[in-house]
């Protein structure tokens, strides 16, 4: 068995032109066009890139997405400060603020702080208790990133054994709720889970987030399953891999995400759909 490659790149494309259409139709019933505020603290080399990554893609579908850097020295009270005024500012539907901070910063201070009807990557607490009781919410958008995957690539979710692998509060945790909303039966697991392939091998959806190059390998994947590999990591001759072993699984799945040109190719674009969704997502 060869799996079928679930391409990230033609998903994205079609995801681009739906959301060009659902950009113009907010400019027309808003009377401008949908505002992304992207907050960065210091001056990291990798996160300018990503600022300017995103942007692109605002402007190609219609969203206009500012950057605010903030120096490196900048205090939790300077965070707050920037962030209760974009909640302040009308022409603002979503806020993004990058991750990792400096060290000498709160994450507390970004999930205590902004408005959560603008909290477009999910990380409020208002947006994690939602997604908990499964009221309306913004999610993190790698999370929703796979969904979309599944979702245009019709991949039955009801009923089947999906398993997650990874824990963190920006993948494994919400999406393990996502998957559970959407009546999988979901068993999260991490990288201490013992005997790991145990679990992987009762799945027929299988999500990997792990952070660890090469950890789930073809033994591990029962065959036919889907699997959806999260994991970007940076191999020592700068070329980038997955968490999960593409040669050896790829010959047992029945659908695979490559990496790159998988999940990655669409975190972006998710994140700017819920900016366009923003304001009918609370005044529904």
């Amino acid at each position: 068995m060869t799996a079928t490659i679930l391409d990230g790149k033609r998903i994205a494309r079609d995801v681009r032109h739906d959301l060009a259409l659902l950009a113009q139709d907010h400019e027309q019933r808003h009377g401008h066009p949908a505002g992304l505020a992207i907050v960065r603290a210091g001056d990291d080399p990798a996160s300018a890139v990503y600022t300017q990554s995103l942007q692109r893609a605002a402007q190609k579908i219609g969203v206009v997405a500012t950057a605010l850097a903030l120096p490196a020295d900048v205090d939790d009270d300077g965070l707050r400060s920037c962030l209760e005024a974009l909640n302040a500012d009308d022409s603002v539907q979503g806020i993004l603020t990058q991750l990792p901070l400096p060290p000498h910063l709160s994450p507390a201070t970004i999930a205590q702080t902004i408005d959560p009807r603008k909290d477009v990557d999910g990380i409020s607490l208002r947006s994690a208790g939602n997604l908990f009781l499964k009221l309306p919410s913004f999610v993190p958008s790698t999370c929703a990133a796979v969904l979309e995957i599944l979702d245009r690539c019709q991949i039955p979710l009801v009923s089947r054994r999906a398993v997650v692998v990874g824990a963190s509060n920006v993948v494994g945790k919400p999406l393990s709720f996502l998957l559970l909303h959407r009546d999988a039966t979901v068993t999260t697991c991490h990288i201490y889970t013992r005997d790991l392939a145990a679990w992987t091998l009762q799945a027929d959806v299988l999500v990997v987030a792990a952070g660890k190059a090469g950890l789930i390998t073809g033994a591990m994947v029962k065959p036919g399953a889907v699997v959806i590999d999260v994991g970007i990591n940076v191999r020592d001759d700068g070329s980038i891999t997955g968490d999960v072993d593409f040669a050896s699984v790829v010959e047992v799945a029945g659908a695979i995400t490559p990496v790159p040109g998988g999940v990655g190719q669409l975190t972006n674009l998710m994140l700017l759909k819920q900016t366009l969704l923003a304001r009918d997502l609370w005044s529904a």
